[in-house]
Formats: C-alpha cells, sequence, structure tokens
C-alpha cells in the first residue's frame, strides 16, 4: 500500500508535465496556424488587389482602337486621305472610316469581337482594293468609339445601324459587297437579310453562323456579375454580353436564311479552335437561295485568317466584284 501510494505520487508530476508540455505544443501550434492563415489571406488579398489594379489599368491599353489622330496620321504615312464620320441611327452614336473614291464597287468591312475598325486598316490601304472599290469600316456598337462598353447585343438592330452607312450616308458605287469577319459574319449575313436591297455580295470569314457553333468559355456568364463586370476592360465587357446573347440571336436568324440571294464566298482555317468548323455546312445547308457558295477551308489556318491570309483575302474580294459585276451585265 505504501509502496504504491508513493508510486502514484512519483508519477503525479511526470503526467503533469506532458500535459503541459502537450499544452505548450498545442497552443504553438495554434499560433502557427494563425500566422500561416494571415499570411495567406494577405497573400490572396494581394493578388485580387493586383489583378483589380491590372486590369483596370489594362483597360487604358486593352481597347484594340485607334482615336481619329491616330487613324488619320497611320493613313497620311501611306498618302491615303480617309474620311471618317460619325452619325447617330437608333439613338447610338456611330464611328465609321472611309477611303478611296473609285466608282467601280463597294466595300463595307464589319469587324469581330473584341475589336474595333481599325482591324481592317491594312485592308483600307491596300492597293489593289483601293483600285477596284471605295471601302468603308465601322465601329460596332459597344466598340471602338461607338460607345465603348455599351454593347448592343441585337443583331438586326446592329444590321440596321450599319445600313446607313449604305442606306443614306453616302451615294454607293454598285456593286456592294459586304465583309464580315468572325462575330461581324452573322451581322453582315443579317444585312443582307434585313436590307437585300444594299447587298450585291457577301463575305464570310470564319463565321459563327449556327447557334451553338462556337466555342463558350467557363467565365462568360460569372464576367456578368457586378462583383466582376466592373473590373473587366470595357472592350472585353462589350465582346462577354455579345458571347451571352450569341446563341439566342443566332436562333432567331434561323428561319431568315433564305432571304440571301446574292453570291457568297465563306473562307475559315481548318484549325479554327473559336469557331467550330461545321459552320461551314451550316452554310451549305441553309444559304440554299444564294446562286452561288464558295467555301474555302485554309489548311493549317486558325481563327486569325484575316491577319495570316491578307493576300488570299483580297483575291476573294476581287473575284467576288468580279462575279457581281457579271451579274450585273446579264
Amino acid at each position: 500500500m505504501l509502496h504504491k501510494s508513493a508510486g502514484s505520487h512519483d508519477e503525479s508530476p511526470m503526467i503533469w508535465r506532458i500535459f503541459s508540455v502537450r499544452i505548450s505544443y498545442n497552443r504553438y501550434l495554434y499560433r502557427m496556424i494563425l500566422k500561416l492563415g494571415r499570411i495567406f489571406i494577405r497573400f490572396v488579398l494581394g493578388v485580387v488587389i493586383f489583378l483589380i489594379v491590372a486590369l483596370l489599368v489594362g483597360d487604358r491599353f486593352v481597347q484594340f482602337r485607334m482615336d481619329d489622330k491616330e487613324l488619320i496620321e497611320w493613313f497620311k504615312a501611306r498618302r491615303i486621305q480617309p474620311h471618317i464620320g460619325y452619325y447617330e441611327a437608333l439613338g447610338r452614336k456611330v464611328r465609321y472610316i472611309g477611303v478611296g473614291d473609285n466608282p467601280e464597287a463597294t466595300i463595307l468591312f464589319i469587324h469581330g469581337a473584341p475589336s474595333s475598325l481599325s482591324y481592317w486598316k491594312a485592308y483600307l490601304a491596300d492597293s489593289v482594293l483601293l483600285s477596284r472599290a471605295t471601302m468603308y469600316a465601322v465601329d460596332r456598337p459597344g466598340y471602338g468609339y461607338s460607345g465603348l462598353a455599351d454593347p448592343l447585343p441585337d443583331i438586326s438592330a446592329q444590321a440596321l445601324i450599319i445600313s446607313k452607312i449604305l442606306d443614306s450616308l453616302h451615294r454607293v458605287n454598285r456593286p456592294v459587297i459586304v465583309v464580315g469577319v468572325s462575330y461581324g459574319s452573322p451581322i453582315a449575313a443579317r444585312l443582307t437579310m434585313d436590307y437585300p436591297q444594299l447587298v450585291d455580295g457577301l463575305i464570310l470569314m470564319a463565321p459563327p453562323l449556327g447557334p451553338g457553333r462556337e466555342e463558350y468559355f467557363w467565365f462568360t456568364h460569372p464576367v456578368e456579375s457586378p462583383l466582376v463586370h466592373w473590373v473587366v476592360p470595357r472592350m472585353l465587357q462589350t465582346a462577354n454580353r455579345e458571347k451571352v446573347y450569341h446563341r439566342e440571336e443566332l436562333t432567331k436568324m434561323l428561319p431568315l436564311w433564305g432571304r440571301i440571294q446574292v453570291p457568297v464566298m465563306y473562307l475559315q482555317g481548318q484549325e479554327d479552335k473559336l469557331v467550330d468548323t461545321s459552320n461551314s455546312s451550316f452554310a451549305r445547308d441553309h444559304l440554299i437561295n444564294a446562286p452561288s457558295l464558295n467555301i474555302t477551308m485554309i489548311p493549317g489556318r486558325g481563327h486569325l485568317i484575316a491577319f495570316d491570309e491578307k493576300d488570299r483575302i483580297v483575291k476573294t474580294i476581287v473575284s467576288m466584284i468580279d462575279t457581281c459585276q457579271r451579274r450585273e451585265l446579264r
């Protein structure tokens, strides 16, 4: 009994020491977790703040547009005198550019998303095209200097606004060739559907024509959230809003493709990852009243064929002018 009692008396300090060590260790571990947690939170906040600042600053540079002075200087350096004009339609102010004074034909270029009329400057300055036509390009609503970050997803409304260049602003020379690239292609098509008296030939480049036949991004809908939208560069705000409504807008056009009764030329890179190449079969199935449909799939090219295949596209435009002029003589 005495021996056991003495043993118990000897073990108690040891147990308390072990218990105290564990308490100290747990306190140390808890402090370390808190410290690491604070470091992690600061790091995340730092990254978020950096991204917000970068996006807000980036808005100054990620606009893909040139102001009037920059455009005039660019063309003057190439001995071309452009006309830059503004007009109003559907309550919106729209900028466009015109070059040349050739009575043989008229070409209207419609850019994609995100972009602006400056996308076409190399075509507007091309000597071959200048020798064959007067040319125009437009800042679509929400881009360039046509209300940056004020999007208009309604394709029919965009077609109406752009039609004013051909309908009332200028006395254009026939034939009129409308050229659309990427998102600008369905707008070019809708312009031809709704105002057939204005268009003689249609060229579609890397065109998303069928509903859902294009790449949709995981961030498309989250970007529309007010928590995110305000930090996104303005040009991308417009592009994202158009993307959200694009399937719906293309669906509205499904019954209208039979209205297109002019020659159509379709060009796309075989390696296009943004617009599905099945749009070529959509065009073949739906452009049933076009007197001719020429589809060219370019090997080894992606979505940006307007830059990569400029010479080919210039030849295509010239070929369309010749085609339309022959039709006029019949």
